[in-house]
């Protein structure tokens, strides 16, 4: 399974990015509705935070208490995308933003988008 994001950039405090994750090379016979789907981010000097996931098959989301209100994730199915919407973006948002999705015993990982919050 391949996770490709793009979106990521320089925005100043209040602003808002969309980062989008391409979920590709499924394994033969699975499909995008089986997956679960998601965002951590690791900012300077801190430790991976999970932000928030779908599920793919149903929308059940969960967000972090940091970000809830702010981030909104959604899926595509048609185009094996979930995209993450941050609005009112904080210095602290700053971070690699890293796309995953766990299926069958294993985590897949994108490679990461870098997300700077200017003051």
């Amino acid at each position: 399974v391949e996770l490709v994001e793009s979106g990521g950039g320089l925005v100043q405090a209040g602003g808002s990015l969309r980062l989008a994750c391409v979920v590709s090379r499924f394994p033969l016979g699975d499909i995008f509705d089986h997956y679960a789907v998601g965002w951590f981010h690791q900012g300077p000097g801190k430790l991976p935070e999970r932000v928030s996931t779908i599920i793919v098959e149903d929308g059940t989301t969960y967000y972090a208490d940091s970000v809830k209100g702010r981030y909104t994730i959604s899926r595509d199915n048609a185009k094996n995308t979930v995209y993450l919407q941050m609005s009112r973006l904080e210095p602290e948002d700053t971070a690699v933003y890293y796309c995953y999705a766990p299926e069958a015993g294993k985590v897949y990982w994108g490679q990461g988008t870098q997300v700077t919050v200017s003051s």
